[in-house]
């Protein structure tokens, strides 16, 4: 199999995918990253100042009590106690630096002898820090009362922040290195998750340009979405355990094949019967053409029962193509309604009138309350002598027809009840069906197609309405049409 050009379109939807998808997924990563890093930072500087400040105070405490049990240390001594990183001296003014302020809830867990100090920082120069030598001149100071007197304990911080500035700084820089490291690997991490994508979008694109495929393209084109081939609909994409993030893409894949599986073969049915059905006539209209060449030429008797059959052929063939058409539109979304207010019960009870003047066959009855609706008055007509017209069909000469016009929960009800052989209950469902007919042997007696029912639903569904049914053998039928009401001028 020959590799396909950079230029081609299965290779730009692949470049379009990754630098559309891969760069911008790994720069929200990217983001998401620095953010936890940044707010990992925070807290480890708020952990360090906490733990640097509890030192100080365990110092001041230790301090406290040496104080207390003994006197200022002298000179000499406090020389030494420099080198330990704290040093005591008496409190004659102001304490330097920031003032520290001490919530009373923290106090409570001071020492008594400290609890009542006070605290500031007493940082270097304010020109800013510009190296960590500087750092020398940062110190925690404690001002508290030992024996009426009092004193400043000063704690040198420096050693312990340059050991902290130096952690940080190499935190800083292994979290900077993850960071541009995430840039590459998250890439490469992103493709691989979204290579099967990329393999759907090339097929899915393949089965739409083009225009024809030979049987081996098909059947190579639908082996990429794992098993799935253009002569078997049925088959579905197994998503494995390691690619549960597609899981909800398959599902909807397999959703919209199931879809076209049923709408192919509804189309299939749909060819099949319409071929049977245009078949009977033409069968028809050919023996008579064949009977008029052998001997109806001069035998008057055949040559009008011939033209009688033909005629009778080419009405029905014209009205079923006329039906075809109609679906066809239908289904295309290429019907146009004429959309206009009218009142649903003149409209049926005139249906009414016109059929009580071709036929006188059957009794008709009617009960109508005045209800508007919003719809192609020409379509809601058809739909109406639809019903009607199944209804004279099926239902015995002397028996009622009935229709009438209500309205409940913002829905006009328009309904026809016969009183005719009724449907069986497992053919109910099927009624809707293009070409089915529940009692076959009546086709060529009533001169139905099978579609007249579909044309309703669709009629019906097309103005945002529904169809009801209810059927009893040997009893009747009653088929309803609801449609929504008009709302209120």
């Amino acid at each position: 199999m020959k590799s396909e050009p950079l230029n081609s379109p299965a290779n730009r939807i692949s470049h379009k995918i990754r630098f559309s998808l891969v760069w911008r997924l790994n720069i929200k990563l990217f983001f998401r990253l620095l953010g936890i890093f940044l707010t990992l930072d925070v807290i480890l500087c708020l952990v360090s100042a906490a733990g640097l400040i509890v030192h100080a105070e365990q110092t001041v405490a230790a301090v406290a009590e040496r104080l207390n049990q003994t006197e200022l240390p002298t000179p000499d001594a406090e020389n030494w106690l420099e080198l330990t990183g704290y040093s005591v001296s008496l409190q004659t003014g102001e304490p330097r630096g920031f003032q520290i302020p001490i919530p009373q809830t923290l106090r409570t867990h001071l020492s008594k002898q400290t609890a009542s100090g006070r605290r500031s920082i007493d940082l270097p120069n304010s020109e800013g820090f510009n190296s960590w030598r500087q750092l020398e001149g940062v110190t925690y100071q404690a001002t508290i009362d030992v024996s009426g007197r009092s004193y400043l304990i000063s704690i040198r911080l420096q050693e312990i922040l340059q050991i902290g500035a130096g952690m940080f700084a190499l935190v800083m820089i292994l979290e900077l290195l993850m960071l541009f490291s995430s840039i590459l690997s998250g890439a490469r991490t992103i493709r691989r998750a979204l290579r099967p994508i990329e393999e759907l979008a090339e097929t899915a694109h393949n089965l739409t340009i083009g225009g024809g495929f030979t049987p081996e393209q098909l059947e190579v084109l639908a082996g990429k979405l794992d098993g799935i081939n253009a002569t078997k609909l049925d088959t579905r994409i197994p998503v494995d355990d390691t690619q549960s993030e597609l899981k909800t893409l398959a599902s909807a894949i397999n959703g919209m094949l199931d879809r076209i599986n049923e709408s192919y073969r509804s189309q299939a049915r749909f060819v099949s019967d319409a071929s049977h059905e245009l078949r009977t006539p033409i069968s028809v209209i050919q023996g008579y053409a064949d009977l008029l060449d052998r001997w109806g030429k001069k035998d008057e008797k055949t040559l009008q029962e011939s033209i009688d059959a033909i005629k009778d052929e080419t009405a029905n063939m014209k009205g079923l193509v006329e039906q075809l058409l109609f679906l066809a539109r239908g289904d295309n979304n290429t019907m146009a309604l004429q959309i206009e207010r009218f009142e649903l019960s003149v409209l049926a009870v005139e249906v009414l009138r016109e059929t009580q003047m071709i036929d006188g066959g059957h009794e008709y009855d009617s009960s109508v309350t005045p209800v508007i609706i919003n719809a192609d008055k020409s379509l809601i007509k058809q739909a109406t002598r639809i019903l009607i017209d199944n209804a004279m069909k099926y239902t015995p000469p002397g028996k009622q027809i009935k229709v009438s016009v209500s309205s409940a929960h913002g829905y006009a009800q328009l309904t026809v009840q016969d009183e005719g052989i009724g449907i069986p209950p497992d053919a109910v469902p099927k009624i809707f069906d293009r070409f089915f007919r529940a009692d076959e042997s009546r086709a060529r007696t009533t001169g139905g197609t099978g579609l007249g029912l579909s044309i309703a639903k669709w009629i019906t569904e097309r103005h945002g309405g529904h169809m009801e049914v209810l059927s009893r053998q040997d009893i009747g039928t009653r088929i309803s049409i609801m449609l929504p009401t008009a709302p209120t001028e």
